[in-house]
């Protein structure tokens, strides 16, 4: 097996966790998120040999996940409009807040943080990037990133506080 080869093995064995948990947050489909990881890893084989420094390959490797969760956006040009007044609403048996799973609203309060708080933290906590490697690949500094991951923590403890699944409260540690 070639070097080449043999170090991208090594690299998504080693990432290929955490970048499914990381792009799953980011859109929240099981299917897009093995997209976007598998379109990740194909950019990455492109660029290997950029790669200098094989301690930052993590951190490198979720930039190019974000970018590529990005250009999903980019790409996407809305092909009709209903107007609003038209639309009939239905009552149907949609779960509420107060219905869904402790998993569901935690996901739902993350994904309701605006970017700047909620890119960083998924970094963090999903990721396992450390605040100088979060800061370099957002470009601000690493104080930056550890107030922007204590806000972030701060309007989640908020938005739960009043949410409660079978009786209790949420909270964050």
């Amino acid at each position: 097996m070639p070097a080449k080869q043999a170090q991208f093995d090594a690299l998504v064995r080693a990432t290929s966790g955490d970048l499914y948990r990381f792009a799953f947050w980011l859109c929240g489909q099981d299917a897009l998120a093995e997209d976007l990881v598998q379109e990740t890893y194909l950019r990455a084989w492109r660029s290997l040999d950029d790669l200098r420094d094989t301690q930052a390959a993590k951190a490198w490797l979720m930039t190019i996940l974000r970018r590529e969760h990005a250009r999903l956006y980019e790409r996407k040009a809305p092909t009709s409009f209903e107007a609003v007044d038209d639309l009939d609403l239905v009552d149907d048996d949609t779960p509420g807040p107060d219905r869904l799973g402790e998993d569901a609203l935690i996901r739902r309060a993350i994904a309701a943080l605006e970017p700047k708080y909620r890119e960083p933290l998924l970094m963090q906590v999903l990721g396992g990037l450390s605040c100088d490697e979060i800061a370099t690949e957002l470009k601000i500094t690493a104080q930056a990133v550890m107030t922007q991951c204590f806000r972030a923590r701060q309007k989640l403890k908020v938005a739960l506080a009043g949410q409660s699944v079978e009786g209790r409260s949420h909270g964050l540690p």
